[in-house]
């Protein structure tokens, strides 16, 4: 495994964003050099120490997801080389942790598919039966299976906020009705197709997130990260069980740990800047990554 990696410091490329995690830089008019970073967020709030490899980690297992979905819609890959457009001296920041993709128009609006009642829509439906406008069958508990994937789409929120759910006929008036049913379909494709191929490595993929755009041509393409536990919700189908927050190959244990965490002897209030993270919460994070990517891609 290479050195951690906080930030990336290119020179010879302009940087586009720096996002939660991951960091882009133009590459030309038509492409982007996407490098994920070790960062990690919680609560909205980015932590001061990276959790070493995780970059690599998501890289990799987007990259198998890409692979796995392909002939569904177009994705965002070139196939070229991320280390072709950079300096020697900075292959190191690049390597193993990076995409190079096309340069897209994105979508303004996520498309989040939940095969399973939990996080913020298990807190709708308590209240109304409901998510994102969607009805569904009385009686459902916490993490309840629902009867097919839904569609729920979600507004993209500045760096700091929280994305806002929607409904689909929100989402028609942002995007029109033709490209937002393409993109509820499409999306519940993917979701299928992953849950049902996680499910046979024993990885229940409760929800997940994607993300769209369109090329040049208005080709309607996949890109962004795509089914890694940052975007998605992933529970081991061994300790899965109705009624409870089953255990997640995600940031579940930085969060809970940080529910507990004081600092000047009160409580965290969940805001900027966030406690020093210990290097046991650190190790068992980056186990927690690298156990999801290890179950999925077993032979």
């Amino acid at each position: 495994m290479t050195a951690a990696l906080l930030n990336s410091t290119l020179t010879s490329l302009p940087l586009i964003a720096r996002g939660k995690v991951r960091e882009n830089y133009a590459v030309g008019e038509d492409r982007i050099l996407m490098i994920a970073s070790d960062r990690i967020s919680a609560y909205d709030v980015i932590m001061g120490e990276p959790i070493p490899g995780k970059g690599e980690l998501l890289t990799q297992m987007a990259l198998f997801w890409f692979d796995k979905l392909d002939g569904i819609v177009p994705n965002h890959l070139t196939g070229d080389d991320p280390l072709s457009v950079v300096t020697a001296e900075e292959q190191a920041q690049v390597r193993g942790r990076s995409m190079l993709v096309k340069r897209l128009k994105p979508l303004p609006v996520e498309a989040v598919v939940r095969g399973y009642l939990a996080g913020s829509g298990w807190a709708e439906y308590k209240t109304n039966g409901q998510v994102c406008g969607v009805q569904l069958p009385a009686g459902l508990k916490n993490a309840s299976k629902l009867p097919e994937p839904i569609f729920t789409p979600a507004t993209k929120a500045e760096m700091g906020d929280h994305d806002e759910n929607i409904s689909f006929d929100k989402m028609v008036d942002i995007i029109g009705l033709d490209l937002a049913t393409r993109v509820r379909d499409i999306s519940i494709q993917l979701y299928q197709r992953a849950a049902d191929y996680a499910l046979s490595k024993g990885i229940i993929i409760a929800d997940t997130k994607f993300e769209f755009g369109l090329d040049a041509d208005g080709t309607l393409t996949l890109m962004d990260e795509v089914l890694t536990p940052d975007s998605s919700r992933y529970w081991p189908v061994e300790s899965y069980a109705e009624g409870i927050n089953p255990p997640s190959y995600d940031k579940q244990f930085l969060r809970d740990w940080l529910e507990a965490a004081q600092v000047d002897g009160k409580l965290w209030g969940k805001t900027a800047p966030a406690p020093a993270l210990p290097a046991e919460v650190i190790e068992k994070t980056a186990a927690k990554y690298a156990e999801a990517l290890q179950r999925l891609t077993q032979s």
